[in-house]
């Protein structure tokens, strides 16, 4: 991800969440950025943030209208809690008046500096109100009232380097279109913020940035009841030479020994079998471990709610509810689609940072693909997981497969290669009843037992038989006892 730190002190932030991420703390001050996207793609919004981050008199604020009048700026900005009661508002739209005496209207008429009055108002305004931040809203207004694109471009230079001259950072919007491009603008700007939507998805990119580093890239956000916030596009970091890779218990002995003394601290490990197996299951056996060292936890369903997941816990004797009570565990029910995958990580990674969690696990992966919303669901779990694993996290992975008998396959969704670990469950058709088997596949990091054993959910708890060696045919999809095979 970002690292905000490498901004120095003279960044002048924006007040969005997770966008001065992206711009590395900050806009370089005294400089001109262009903020361009449709109607109602957040502009606005982005300015109610901007004008109100500093907002104990420290930075004056200017915002120069072209298009809203000030009234009703401030009534949109209090319904989304800005307080706009500290900002300066010049105020350059057309009034009632404009229509009924009929009046020409020109923001910026074709004589000299010193013979226009509106630009006498705004020197006269910056003057008198000395702004460290500028919003103008928006440049698209001038363009329609110009008659001449090189004057336009011209006037919207000398405009720029005035307020920046002045000591003034400045964010203006621009509605580009067919009909009027802002290309000029572009050219003219110091960094360009666009917003734009991709299929249903509301999306930020920056693609420029003139004397500093930036996160490039698309990057989702979301307008919310309290503004904008963006989910900076998730990239893993790299783990730390020193990292230790110990070796968790399951508490299970016999599945213990399955492992090899159990699973790396750090890793991701996939369980993976058919519906009602004895995968969430299985998991919270390892989150029950955790409680016990003192560790916290965390689990993210996307299937089941959380009453049942207790009272499930409890019939198989795990202490779910004292888990939370005692804050070893955190349980959370994920609507995926109120969540997109980026907007689902930063939730886990504040989670982790926050609360020194040290397991995470997912159930399932089949409802967290409904937050990737047709990206690529492999990408987005191994940059989920090697994010989390870089922190010392130990990620546990839920993974369905359909096919209750058939060839054996250890994932549905092609994971194999991002889990370090994969152990796998089956059901068995043995003597007339039906029956649960587990075994390990991989262990990227250690070796382990190259079983099969018998798997039961007891009202006592999980538990683990010895191995089946006398089983064979499970990968074809027909097990059977080695005395009926060699008959």
């Amino acid at each position: 991800m970002p690292n905000g730190n490498e901004s120095g002190p003279q960044r002048v932030k924006t007040g969005v969440a997770g966008l001065d991420e992206l711009l590395r703390g900050g806009l370089p001050p005294r400089k001109a950025y262009l903020v361009c996207g449709g109607p109602g793609s957040g502009k606005t919004t982005l300015g109610f943030h901007y004008v109100t981050t500093e907002a104990d008199g420290k930075e004056p604020a200017l915002w120069i209208t072209l298009g809203e009048p000030p009234e009703q700026l401030r009534d949109n900005a209090a319904r989304m809690g800005f307080d706009l009661s500290g900002v300066h508002f010049l105020d350059l739209s057309p009034g009632p008046e404009f229509f009924v005496e009929s009046e020409s209207y020109d923001i910026f008429s074709p004589a000299e500096v010193e013979r226009d009055p509106t630009t006498r108002r705004i020197v006269e305004t910056v003057e008198a109100v000395q702004p460290q931040r500028v919003f103008i809203d928006s440049m698209t207004q001038l363009r329609y009232l110009s008659t001449d694109p090189f004057q336009f471009r011209r006037q919207a230079l000398s405009l720029f380097r005035y307020l920046t001259n002045q000591g003034a950072t400045v964010v203006f919007t621009s509605e580009s279109s067919s009909e009027a491009p802002d290309a000029d603008l572009q050219f003219l700007s110091d960094g360009i913020i666009e917003f734009s939507f991709m299929e249903d998805t509301r999306t930020l990119r920056i693609s420029k940035l003139r004397g500093s580093d930036f996160w490039g890239g698309h990057h989702e956000m979301a307008i919310t009841e309290r503004g904008i916030v963006v989910f900076p596009r998730l990239v893993p970091g790299e783990r730390a030479p020193s990292m230790s890779f110990d070796l968790l218990s399951s508490g299970i002995p016999e599945l213990d020994e399955l492992l090899h003394g159990g699973l790396e601290r750090g890793t991701t490990t996939v369980f993976s079998g058919p519906s009602g197996v004895g995968k969430t299951t299985l998991g919270l056996v390892f989150l029950k471990e955790a409680a016990g060292r003192g560790e916290r936890s965390f689990l993210y369903t996307f299937e089941e709610d959380l009453a049942r997941i207790v009272t499930r816990s409890r019939h198989v004797n795990i202490p779910v509810e004292d888990m939370l009570r005692r804050n070893t565990l955190g349980l959370e029910r994920v609507e995926p689609l109120r969540y997109s995958a980026d907007a689902f990580a930063r939730k886990v990674l504040e989670e982790v940072q926050q609360n020194d969690t040290k397991l995470v696990m997912i159930d399932s992966t089949s409802g967290y693909e409904l937050t990737v919303r047709g990206c690529n669901l492999v990408e987005r779990l191994h940059a989920l997981g090697a994010s989390l694993c870089a922190l010392g996290v130990t990620v546990l992975l839920v993974e369905e497969v359909q096919e209750v008998t058939g060839e054996f396959k250890p994932t549905q969704r092609g994971l194999s290669y991002l889990a370090d670990n994969i152990v796998f469950m089956r059901y068995l058709e043995l003597a007339g009843h039906l029956r649960r088997a587990i075994g390990v596949l991989k262990k990227r990091l250690g070796s382990f037992e190259e079983t099969l054993r018998e798997f039961a959910i007891t009202r006592y708890g999980v538990k683990i038989g010895e191995p089946l060696t006398q089983l064979r045919g499970i990968l074809r999809g027909m097990p059977e006892l080695e005395e009926k095979a060699s008959r």
